[in-house]
């Protein structure tokens, strides 16, 4: 299997920049947001743009971390390791994860999501979107759009997690 970087750190960093303006510019009661990181990868992206949100705006914006392996219709049950400490009902949830490929970890982490509140609204933040959607779910910021083969995958590395920060497509041979 052939692994080939498509994005670096710097390029990934721009992204990352480029969503936290985009929420910036979206939303105009910034106060009102939380930012959810959907366990991994998701939970140190939303940690960046909160940093970013911080330096850019000076608000310290609710964090928090949502497991959504409960929640899925393909997986079993699984302990549930979500850490959300504040309540959600009536804020501006921003749910931020790698990469959007079907949407099943979506849907799974809005289930998630209204089982701690109602939000008055909820939005999506994903670094990659991959295409192929089994679900009717699209990104409100994308940092790249990479379209795949079924047959690829897409690997995103975080130098919190993977000791490194880029992006990857793997193929298979």
């Amino acid at each position: 299997m052939a692994k080939k970087e498509i994005i670096d750190e710097i390029t990934m960093k721009r992204a990352i920049t480029r969503i936290t303006y985009e929420i910036i510019e979206r939303n105009k009661e910034l106060d009102k947001l939380v930012l959810i990181g959907i366990k991994t990868r998701g939970v140190y992206l939303a940690k960046r743009i909160q940093e970013r949100l911080q330096q850019l705006e000076g608000l310290e914006i609710p964090f928090g971390e949502l497991d959504t392996r409960p929640f899925r219709d393909d997986k079993q049950a699984q302990e549930d390791t979500t850490e959300i400490d504040m309540d959600i009902t009536d804020k501006d949830v921003i749910l931020v994860d790698d990469v959007l490929y079907t949407g099943r970890t979506i849907r799974a982490a809005i289930d998630g999501l209204v089982k701690l509140g109602r939000p008055a609204r909820v939005q999506l933040a994903v670094l990659v979107d991959r295409g192929h959607r089994e679900l009717p779910i699209r990104a409100d910021y994308v940092g790249k759009n990479i379209p795949t083969a079924r047959g690829e995958a897409i690997i995103v590395q975080m130098n919190e997690h993977d000791g490194a920060d880029s992006i990857l497509i793997k193929r298979e041979d």
